[in-house]
């Protein structure tokens, strides 16, 4: 199934925004960008092409050299094809601590045929538990398709070739926290967890079919590059803009989705969501206070 066309993307502004304005760190080679952490067996290059698997002795991982503060992270990634049930690729960006920031992708392998998930989350101050699930609307596996994140001081967007999925507003003025003055890096890692991620753990890896491999490329960063050194006051004004210093993720059209996009979000939502803990009672018998101030 297409998403609808409903006309050109705001972030699409990076064509000619991002190369005007302050704070562009990006490139579309791994090594220069990424490192791996976890499993270096685990991994094959080929060209610009990163193979990265998960068998029965280990799963894999790699990070981003450094850390950001507001931007946009984007990496097209090809999802383990066939069988892939029980297995997690996770995409996400994450800060250091017990009180850590943290925006997740994590894309839940199914049995052949069925469905791929993929379940965000996001953590402000140590503290999650806001997952939302949703079935692609195109199989992950066959071609490569862009996940992407953009963040400002107004919003956090997740994005899948550039359609909204999500939307997380800043509602500090209702009490919400908001994400805003931890530098994060930039993580993937696949591994085992037929405990949780295929309908709910009834259905488990099948090892016969591994290795389980996802493959990436396109690794693109533009944000600001934060040193570890400093202070998050100096991180967060260093990343924001003030006088002569723009950053072009401060444009007030970033400031919040536009039309079309609140149109795509509403599809997307009405469509192929599956889960939302805004709607969950069981677990939150009293709403979330983000669930009832805002749309995200």
């Amino acid at each position: 199934m297409a998403v609808p066309a409903f006309g050109i993307m705001a972030f699409s502004l990076s064509a000619f925004v991002i190369f005007a304005l302050l704070g562009l760190v990006s490139s579309a080679k791994f090594e220069e960008l990424f490192q791996p952490t976890w499993a270096l067996d685990h991994f094959n290059y080929e060209g610009e092409q990163v193979h990265m698997k998960l068998d029965n002795f280990s799963g894999a991982g790699f990070q981003s050299k450094n850390k950001y503060l507001f931007g946009k992270v984007s990496i097209q990634i090809k999802l383990i094809e066939g069988d892939s049930a029980g297995t997690v690729t996770a995409f996400y960006m994450s800060s250091d601590g017990p009180l850590h920031d943290e925006f997740d992708f994590e894309f839940l392998g199914n049995t052949t045929g069925e469905p791929y998930s993929v379940q965000t989350n996001i953590y402000v101050n140590g503290v999650g538990n806001r997952e939302q699930r949703l079935n692609l609307w195109f199989d992950p596996t066959t071609e490569f398709h862009s996940y992407s994140i953009f963040w400002n001081q107004r919003q956090v967007v997740f994005l899948v070739d550039e359609t909204p999925i999500r939307v997380h507003t800043n509602m500090e003025n209702k009490g919400v926290p908001f994400p805003k003055d931890q530098a994060m890096g930039v993580y993937s890692s696949i591994w085992n967890a037929d405990d949780w991620a295929t309908q709910g753990g009834r259905v488990k890896t099948d090892w016969s079919h591994a290795p389980f491999v996802a493959t990436y490329k396109g690794f693109d960063i533009n944000a600001c590059e934060c040193p570890v050194s400093l202070a998050a006051a100096d991180k967060a004004k260093k990343c924001s803009s003030s006088g002569d210093q723009k950053y072009w993720w401060d444009e007030p059209t970033l400031s919040e989705l536009n039309l079309h996009q609140n149109h795509q979000l509403v599809w997307v939502k009405a469509h192929h969501m599956v889960y939302d803990y805004c709607t969950d009672s069981a677990r939150f018998p009293v709403t979330p206070l983000e669930c009832v101030h805002h749309r995200h």
